[in-house]
Order: C-alpha cells, then sequence, then structure tokens
C-alpha cells in the first residue's frame, strides 16, 4: 500500500511538468497556457526502491479570477486532508505572487516545520523552473512563506529532482504491515459524490452493528470494517460513510478522486457506484481508469435503480451497453442494477464480488491451458511479418501473482502485436470464468 503525495500550487508553476517528472511518464499535458490541466492526474513514482502515488492537482475551470481562486483553495484543502505529504510548487522566475501568499497560508496550518514530520503535514516547499544558476539567487525570496528552505528544482531537465525525491521518502510516514488478514477479501466502494455509497454501505452492514469491527489501516485514517454474516467474510475499505465526513464540498471532483485513490489501492475488489438518474459521466471514468491502472477487479453497481421509469429488458441492454462502450477495452465485468434505499439486490452485489474475488486467484493447471489454447493458436496464428511465421509453442500461468498472469512462449515474441495479444485475453476469457478482474498476457522467447 503506497503513500500519497499531492502537489498543488497555482496555475502555470510547472505542476504537471514535475508531475511526469516523479512518474516517468508523459500523461500529463504540458503547456505554456495557464489551466490547461483540467483532467484528474495520478500516477505512481518509484525511488530508491520505495513506491508511493502522486496526484497532480489541476483540474479546475477559469471562469473569472474569485472562482479561480476559490477552487485552488479548495484542492489545496482536500490535498492538505487526504495526502501523505504535499509538494507546494512555487516559480522561482516569477517570484512569491498574492496567490502563493494564500496557499502557503493554508499549508501553514496544516504544516510541520520544515518538511518535518513532528506537529502536523509534511509540506515541501518546491521553487521551479531554476533552469540555471542565475535563477537559484531568486529563492530568497520565499522565505516569507514561512514553510522553510525551498527545494530548487527544474522539472524540465530533472536537476534537484534527486534530492528532492530523497527528501520526500525521509519525511514519508512508514507503512507497517497491514492489519488484515492477507485471505480475507477486500472490498472498497467507490463512485463520484452523491452516488450512493454510504447508503450502500448502511444497507450491507443494515442494524445489526455488532459483526461489524473498525479496524484502523497503515497510513491516515485508512479503516477496515469487517463483515461476517449471512456466510460471507471481507472487509469494507475506507469509504464514504464508514470514514469522517470531510468539511470540504462533496461536490468537488477533486475529493472524490482523491478518497478513491485511498479505497482502490487497498483493496482486491472495487464496487464502482453509477447513478442511475444521470448514467455514466466524467467522473465516473477518472475512477474507473484509477481501478484498472491499480489491476483491481470490478463490479459495477448500477445505484438509484428504483428511481428510474423504465425497467424494461431493453432498457437494462441499453444503459449496459452504454457503460460497456465508455470502458473499453476491458469491458469482461458484471453490471447490477440496484437499489441501496430498496435494498433490491443488495444480497447479490456482495455474492458477485465475491465471486469477482475468486476469479482473480484462479489457478489453471499448464496442461489443461495448453490442451485448450494451442488448438485455439494453431487455428489462428499470428500474422507473418516479413516473411517470418511466428509459432507459439507452449502457454503456463505464473504462480503467485496479484491478478491471472499468462506467458505464451513463441519463437519471435518480439513480433507479436498487441491485437493478438488482445485475442489471446478473449479467448482465455471465453474457456475461464475471468469476469471482473484484469489479466495480464505476456510473449516471451522459447
Amino acid at each position: 500500500m503506497a503513500n500519497l503525495v499531492a502537489i498543488v500550487g497555482r496555475p502555470n508553476v510547472g505542476k504537471s511538468t514535475l508531475f511526469n517528472r516523479l512518474t516517468n511518464s508523459r500523461q500529463a499535458i504540458v503547456s505554456d497556457e495557464a489551466g490547461t490541466t483540467r483532467d484528474r492526474q495520478y500516477g505512481k513514482c518509484e525511488w530508491c526502491g520505495r513506491e508511493f502515488s502522486v496526484v497532480d492537482t489541476g483540474g479546475w475551470v477559469v471562469n473569472s479570477d474569485d472562482v479561480f481562486e476559490e477552487e485552488i483553495r479548495k484542492q489545496v484543502i482536500v490535498a492538505t486532508e487526504e495526502a501523505d505529504l504535499v509538494l507546494f510548487l512555487v516559480d522561482i522566475k516569477n517570484g512569491v505572487t498574492d496567490l502563493d501568499m494564500d496557499v502557503a497560508q493554508i499549508l501553514r496550518r496544516k504544516a510541520s516545520p520544515q518538511g518535518g514530520t513532528e506537529g502536523g503535514l509534511p509540506v515541501v516547499l518546491v521553487a521551479n523552473k531554476a533552469d540555471d544558476g542565475k535563477d537559484l539567487y531568486g529563492q530568497y525570496e520565499f522565505y516569507k512563506l514561512g514553510l522553510g528552505d525551498p527545494f530548487c528544482v527544474s522539472a524540465a531537465t530533472g536537476s534537484g529532482t534527486g534530492d528532492l525525491l530523497d527528501f520526500v521518502l525521509s519525511k514519508l510516514p512508514a507503512l507497517d504491515g497491514s492489519p488484515v488478514e492477507d485471505n480475507v477479501p477486500r472490498f472498497a466502494v467507490v463512485g463520484r459524490p452523491n452516488a450512493g455509497k454510504s447508503s450502500i454501505i448502511n444497507a450491507f452492514i443494515g442494524e445489526d452493528r455488532n459483526i461489524v469491527t473498525e479496524i484502523a489501516g497503515t497510513t491516515r485514517d485508512s479503516i477496515y470494517t469487517k463483515y461476517d454474516k449471512f456466510g460471507f467474510d471481507f472487509y469494507l475499505v475506507d469509504t464514504a460513510g464508514i470514514r469522517r465526513k470531510n468539511k470540504v464540498t462533496e461536490d468537488l471532483e477533486f475529493y472524490s478522486v482523491m478518497r478513491s485513490i485511498r479505497a482502490i489501492e487497498n483493496s482486491d475488489v472495487c464496487i464502482l457506484m453509477i447513478d442511475a438518474t444521470r448514467g455514466i459521466e466524467a467522473q465516473d471514468m477518472n475512477i474507473f481508469q484509477l481501478i484498472q491502472k491499480n489491476n483491481k477487479s470490478l463490479v459495477v453497481v448500477v445505484n438509484k435503480w428504483d428511481l428510474v421509469e423504465d425497467k424494461s429488458q431493453i432498457a437494462i441492454k441499453t444503459f449496459e451497453n452504454a457503460i460497456r462502450e465508455r470502458m473499453a477495452p476491458f469491458v469482461d465485468f458484471p453490471i447490477i442494477f440496484a437499489s441501496a434505499v430498496t435494498k433490491q439486490r443488495i444480497f447479490k452485489v456482495l455474492e458477485t464480488a465475491k465471486q469477482v474475488y475468486l476469479n482473480r486467484k484462479i489457478k489453471i493447471g499448464t496442461s489443461k491451458l495448453n490442451e485448450v489454447m494451442l488448438p485455439i493458436v494453431e487455428a489462428t496464428p499470428p500474422p507473418s511479418i516479413k516473411g517470418k511465421y511466428i509459432k507459439i509453442k507452449y502457454v503456463s500461468q505464473v504462480p503467485d501473482t496479484q491478478i491471472p498472469t499468462f506467458v505464451f512462449y513463441a519463437n519471435l515474441p518480439q513480433y507479436v502485436k498487441e491485437a493478438y495479444r488482445r485475442f489471446l485475453e478473449n479467448k482465455l476469457r471465453e474457456n475461464w470464468t475471468l469476469t471482473g478482474t484484469p489479466i495480464n498476457v505476456f510473449i516471451r522467447q522459447k
């Protein structure tokens, strides 16, 4: 389970560039124009054998200066509530602005001095765009922010980021072993605000609260709630309704994404709540992408089905198709139409989540795999490239992996394209019950 680091700061100080540098990716769009980052960016950073999650706080809409500044303040407050460490980014070329002072004021209330761990949240002041030696003279102005020594870096060139990461690791809280039993499934109920997460958890738990025990998790405020009635035995992870309500308004998209990161990372199966009265929206897709990035199994619950007038099979099929189209290419997951208020199909949600967890743990014998898959490969071999014929000779499942992982051994693995790998994945799904769980398919040299 990883720690969570949030990058905050006013627009155009280089948050997305630093995000790309830390996550070793190019997934955040970088531009000189302020307010480019609209979608929430989330990724993993690995440094010196330790891993932590990084969130880039973009995503605000520019209408007027007032709205703009208010949105930034809200995001900073959420970051301080949810993250284990905050990187406060400023622009060394521009110096201190009024907005920097505002953000610093919020952070000082929560912060421990100079990024320390005692007495509050570690806040690290990062002066970005220090592209050459002359820029370093600008760092002294930032002491007036009252957040200790600034780290001078250039996110664009990578200068200074190694020292910054060393410091970040020294300030992140150590993760103790998980307090929960390893062989008990962990289910997270996730979704955007007002999709019915609290209601469905209350419906699961019911009145017999004595069978529910809460166990504090390893990072800030993670809570596992043990559920063992009606033949079920699992943990509910870190979700709305179980955790304290936040002071931040519920409609802020950043809030639900920050909360979801924690819940998703700590779970085996994610129960994604979608509001039947609103359909699938961009925020649902953001959370779905988090689930995919973390290789978690998925059950989709269309909640508030009691409020929908047209409950015909055609309407259900149309709704299902719309969800699968948006979430393609991963389409092999169960969709349940339920109502947390009337408790319609609540039991089925738990049964399905349990089955999906078992699918995740499936073990397929090597002889059975080869018996089924080799004739399929023979009938539809990979297309030849440059006159070279690709032969797949053998397949096996890799033991003790987080998700089912299969290796196909071939003479020329470098020529096997993504489309054929997806074909193999589809055939595995057709022949074995892998519904709801992601799988890995690798082609290796024989």
